[in-house]
């Protein structure tokens, strides 16, 4: 398996696929030793070797190592040229080489253009960042004791599939000389480190997504399709609209992927039997729209919209202003929060809202409770069961079923390390830096215990994310986007047709997903009406 993926991250070109990728390229004669990429580069090329060769280089550990030597007619560059991120990894020219250059802009064209090329080269680019990320490499380092500032930048860089290494200052005991070489006291994490420079002390969200490129600025005037959300239905709509020629643009308040994004194995997602992670299916849906030519801008929060001249402007909290034909919201939903006392004081310090690799490292040996009757839920459970040694699943009602897939339900009944626990809710949650105990109660006796956990994980009720919204823009009294007949009959809809399916109160607004009223809440059902929307998106930009 490992020797299949190698040829794959590395194909050597024939002489027509070096033909076709010259009539796009500049040539460039390279000295030994000349670089020719550096690692954080913002600014950086496709390149094909026609003599000589270039060797690839990664610093993430402070040291050198070599991650590929391309030589005649091999090509450089991986998932960052498509994504617009800076670039990971360093290329040095060795001995006298010639080289072709392609712009990213170009690399895309071409993998529109050219299909089965651009098969090939998107394969390579996937299979090349999954090979660097199961080496050594380190990425980006994390220098932080357990904390809330140090989980939640460890949280942002995995939620936007940065790789990065986190080292627990409490633990390592070479941190102190690590962190006195960069010139850095305890005082100063959590600090962000990328080989032997420290960028960023407790950065925040923001500075953070721009040192790493993941924020970008939206920068046509008039976009076709705006898409507010990254979720399933967002994501589903971005790729549909650009691949069909729609100016499309997806911000997000926090990192594409949505709920579904932070789910650990969904197996009930058509075409993978075997299933997928929720961020795995985001990330490959993600570098699937930005290579039709979607602009992603995350994080980027919507204060407001408003309307001018049949455009709807998506003004963000930052001041920046992007006008669009058609908008569609995608914002989803956010689980509801318990109502329990201190469980403020213990977010990101033991009260967490998905079941990551993230999460994971903070409660691997502890037993942990799982708050949730649905299949985030029951993913969650399972999960995690298989890396602690007890879950406790909390459910308000009596019903396993209720809300969740057999397939889960059945598992969770048969595991030996899950205890079910109905009737139940947390009353009290207990510990001094950070979470060592909670109190359960039983609803129906009132009877309660103590359980020991440093985790509490919580899937509960579903808050819709619509505060951002114009009057215009009809809900019901939760919060949930009307749509279709529910607003034939508003005051702000205009008589002379009836709404789309999907269309909201104001024309040309459409809504899709977990945050319109009535849908069903499931990856595949967003991700249809998500498709669903475009199709009524060219019908009203046609009549128009």
């Amino acid at each position: 398996m490992a020797d299949l993926q190698q040829k794959v991250a590395f194909p050597t070109l024939d002489d027509l696929q070096v033909a076709t990728l010259a009539k796009f390229g500049t040539r460039r004669v390279l000295r030994d030793g000349e670089l020719l990429i550096k690692a954080g580069d913002r600014e950086y090329k496709f390149f094909v070797v026609e003599r000589g060769a270039v060797e690839i280089v990664e610093h993430s550990s402070g040291d050198t190592k070599r991650v590929a030597l391309h030589e005649r007619h091999a090509f450089g560059g991986d998932v960052s040229l498509v994504t617009g991120r800076p670039a990971l990894i360093s290329a040095i020219a060795r001995g006298d080489t010639e080289i072709f250059e392609i712009s990213s802009a170009d690399i895309r064209r071409i993998m529109g253009e050219r299909p089965a090329l651009g098969d090939l080269l998107l394969r390579a680019f996937i299979a090349r960042r999954e090979l660097l990320v199961a080496s050594d490499f380190q990425g980006l380092r994390v220098l932080g004791a357990p904390s809330r500032d140090t989980f939640r930048i460890r949280d942002f860089l995995a939620k936007n599939q940065v790789p990065f290494t986190w080292i627990d200052t409490t633990h390592d005991p070479q941190v102190g000389a690590l962190l006195k070489g960069f010139g850095l006291t305890e005082a100063d994490t959590p600090v962000v480190v990328f080989g032997s420079e420290p960028l960023l002390k407790n950065p925040s969200t923001r500075a953070l997504a721009d040192l790493i490129g993941v924020r970008r600025p939206l920068s046509q005037r008039v976009y076709d399709l705006v898409i507010v959300g990254g979720g399933p239905a967002g994501l589903a709509a971005a790729v549909y609209g650009s691949s069909e020629g729609l100016a499309t643009a997806v911000i997000d308040a926090a990192a594409p992927g949505g709920q579904a994004g932070t789910s650990s194995k969904i197996e009930n997602y058509l075409g993978f039997p075997t299933g997928i992670s929720g961020g795995e299916l985001a990330n490959r849906a993600i570098l699937q729209a930005q290579k039709f030519g979607t602009q992603f801008s995350s994080p980027s929060r919507v204060a407001r919209v408003e309307f001018e001249n049949e455009h709807a402007v998506v003004w963000l909290d930052d001041g920046e202003r992007v006008s669009t034909r058609c908008l569609l919201i995608a914002t989803g939903a956010e689980y509801r929060k318990l109502d329990v006392p201190q469980r403020e004081q213990f977010e990101g310090l033991g009260v967490y809202y998905a079941a990551t690799p993230t999460e994971l490292q903070l409660c691997r040996g502890s037993e942990v409770v799982v708050v949730g009757g649905g299949n985030s839920a029951g993913q969650a459970v399972m999960y995690l069961s298989e890396q602690t040694p007890r879950v406790y699943l909390l459910l308000r009602g009596g019903g396993l079923r209720k809300h969740m897939s057999s397939y889960l339900a059945d598992r969770i009944e048969s595991a030996d390390n899950i205890e079910v626990l109905s009737e139940a809710e947390i009353c009290r949650m207990l510990g001094d830096q950070r979470l060592e105990a909670v109190e359960i109660k039983n609803s129906r006796t009132g009877e309660t215990h103590t359980v020991q956990t440093s985790a509490v994980f919580t899937f509960i009720g579903a808050i819709p994310c619509t505060e951002w919204l114009p009057a215009q823009i009809e809900t019901d009294p939760k919060g949930f986007v009307k749509t279709g007949r529910l607003v034939s009959s508003s005051p702000h809809w205009p008589a002379d047709r009836e709404p789309f399916y999907l269309e909201t109160s104001r024309p040309g607004i459409f809504a899709a997903g977990d945050v319109r009223l009535g849908s069903t809440k499931r990856v595949a059902s967003a991700v249809g009406e998500g498709a669903m929307a475009v199709q009524f998106i060219h019908e009203y930009l046609g009549a128009r």
